[in-house]
């Protein structure tokens, strides 16, 4: 038998596959949702991921509101997006069978530790019965019971840790079984339990790898599964790959940002979900001159990236919702003295405290808007994990260009979630030469440049050009001045500044033909569904078209031409239709809104069917 009539026996290959980890909060789904994604990666898959956790910090052990999953879609073609609902479940415990079974495709893959299934754990569940004696889940699902904690502690029968450590261990023996499922490699898995633990604790090292292999080989000696599947590797651009997620993204691309400027990065933040992780990982960047401050709230954070940049370094902050509105004042006031500033706003569902653990869009007109008195600035959205790199460098260039702050917007669903990343040649970004005040000059405050309406900057220490900035209006000289007439022209020069910022973008890129039927108007992390929607409906034949929009304020010069093309424009939001307010607001066309506040992702099939529908309308 030749090599290839061979693995198409032992294997099922698929184009794509769906999978989501769920149990308690305490039992390792992310950590082990990320292994898989790296071994994945490593194998050379395209893929997706959304890691779904709860708010609580710790939530009783085995009951709803602590249950945390990881979603990951895994494909030998392009994946947009982590999946609509998984072909394979493993629920560690009955909570997490009860949270997620219903997303289940039926006949899939159903994999639970059965030593779970307590009288106990059924009742916190709110189970009257054992599910899994059901014929609704039997009869449905290809339902695969493991004792994951019997085989945990008998493959480490030998270790010294304790029994309560061992089983801690259980979630590497549910990994090891997917991994053998869908021929998974388990090296790269290997690795990183070794560097991660093997100096503080060779024990616990050691006893992860036994139970990740002793996973693996269940399922090899016991072939519990009826099947193995094989996702091939998919046919992408040679280069340099690594996963990235929106947050890592973001930090990469604010300090090659700094660097092409040749402007010091100073980041001060104040820890809030899910922007925490910029700050801390920025902090790891000090061998490349990055300067970050924990302060001590919100207002304070802001206070010190503007001082930074008025001393004339890189001053940046983030948060998400409800630090936005504590940094407004601050907002307005480095619009009144027109100095660069980047302002990340990772947004998440509220208002208030909300769903700080999920995904959200309803930031966008805080941003455009959400200043005391006529205070335009720029802002700009990201639109996947890896996008946050070159939107970044977009916010650095347009905050320097044009000597304002600028707001950029991203989502809890790309900060936490991953994709490949083709590494760029640095050299191929453009250095971002803005230049401060020449010494021995004349100088005014508000000297602006013919081309950008922006003004020129000097920093203190140089000599000769002392100046004064500050809350209240000034003239063009830096003199306080409660002119009306004054006050009316520097508020327009202020406006126009942000309105030229459109002369320097690129043409709006539309997917698919530039006129039609359905145009879909999208921005920051729908682009993922909005994406994968319209390229099947174009497969089929269907006159759809799809723009997904960076720049929000300004928006493109030439985006209501393109509007115009169409018969009907749909605009999907995680929101209660923001960009649609603004869109016939400035542009004056009427368009269609389609809108979600669920903390949840567009799925695919969604947006297909409001498509389909007004296809057919």
């Amino acid at each position: 038998m030749d090599t290839e009539s061979a693995f198409a026996e032992e294997f099922i290959e698929l184009k794509t596959v769906v999978i989501r980890f769920a149990g308690d909060s305490g039992d390792g789904m992310q950590t082990i949702g990320e292994r898989f994604t790296d071994s994945s990666a490593a194998f050379g898959n395209d893929l997706a991921t959304f890691p779904d956790f709860p708010a609580e910090i710790r939530a009783p052990a085995g009951t709803i509101p602590g249950v945390s999953a990881f979603q990951i879609q895994i494909g030998s073609t392009e994946v947009l997006t982590a999946g609509d609902v998984p072909d394979a479940l493993v629920a560690m415990n009955p909570a997490a069978l009860a949270v997620h079974l219903s997303d289940l495709e039926e006949g899939g893959m159903l994999i639970v530790n059965s030593a779970a299934f307590t009288p106990e754990n059924l009742k916190m569940a709110e189970y009257t019965s054992n599910p899994l004696e059901d014929e609704a889940v039997t009869g449905k699902y290809e339902l695969i019971q493991v004792d994951i904690n019997h085989f945990t502690l008998e493959s480490l029968a030998d270790s010294e840790l304790t029994k309560k450590d061992k089983l801690r261990c259980k979630n590497f023996f549910a990994l090891g079984f997917v991994y053998w499922i869908y021929s998974r490699p388990i090296e790269t898995t290997i690795d990183f339990i070794r560097e991660k633990w093997s100096r503080r604790s060779p024990a616990l090292a050691d006893a992860n790898i036994k139970v990740l292999k002793a996973g693996y080989y269940f399922g090899e000696t016991t072939e519990t599964s009826r099947n193995r599947y094989m996702v091939a590797k998919a046919d992408v651009e040679s280069g340099l790959y690594r996963k990235i997620s929106g947050n890592e993204a973001l930090v990469l691309g604010l300090i090659v940002g700094s660097k092409k400027a040749n402007r010091k990065l100073l980041y001060s933040g104040y820890p809030i979900t899910p922007a925490s992780s910029i700050l801390e990982m920025l902090a790891s960047y000090k061998r490349l001159g990055v300067k970050t401050v924990q302060a001590e709230d919100e207002i304070a954070a802001i206070g010190i990236a503007l001082g930074a940049s008025f001393a004339g370094n890189l001053g940046i902050t983030g948060t998400s919702g409800p630090g936005m509105c504590l940094k407004a004042e601050f907002i307005g006031l480095a619009t009144a003295i027109e100095l660069p500033l980047v302002i990340l706003n990772i947004q998440r569902g509220g208002p208030s405290t909300g769903l700080p653990t999920k995904t959200e869009q309803s930031d966008l007109l805080q941003a455009v808007y959400g200043r005391h008195s006529d205070a335009s600035i720029p802002v700009i959205a990201a639109n996947s994990p890896s996008d946050c790199f070159e939107t970044a460098i977009e916010a650095i260039r347009i905050a320097l260009t044009y000597s304002t702050p600028i707001i950029v917007l991203s989502d809890l669903y790309l900060a936490n979630g991953a994709e490949p990343w083709k590494i760029p040649s640095i050299d191929s970004f453009d250095a971002i030469n803005v230049p401060y005040a020449e010494e021995g000059q004349p100088y005014r405050s508000f000297n602006r440049n013919k081309d950008t309406l922006a003004r020129t900057q000097a920093i203190p220490g140089q000599k000769g050009l002392e100046h004064r900035v500050g809350g209240l209006e000034k003239d063009e000289e830096g003199s306080v001045s409660y002119d009306p007439s004054n006050h009316e022209e520097m508020t327009k020069l202020r406006a126009d500044k942000i309105k030229l910022i459109a002369e320097s973008l690129p043409p709006t890129k539309i997917l698919g033909e530039d006129s039609g039927k359905v145009l879909v108007v999208g921005w920051g992390g729908t682009y993922g569904s909005i994406t994968a929607s319209v390229n099947s409906l174009q497969a089929e034949g269907f006159s759809v078209s799809s723009v997904h929009l960076r720049h929000l304020n300004p928006l493109p010069k030439d985006l209501k031409e393109i509007m115009q093309q169409f018969e009907k424009i749909l605009v999907p939001e995680l929101n209660m239709g923001q960009l649609n307010v603004l869109l016939r607001s400035q542009l004056l066309i009427d368009t269609i809104p389609f809108n979600k506040v669920q903390g949840q992702p567009f799925k695919v099939k969604e947006l297909t069917k409001i498509i389909h529908d007004l296809l057919h309308d």
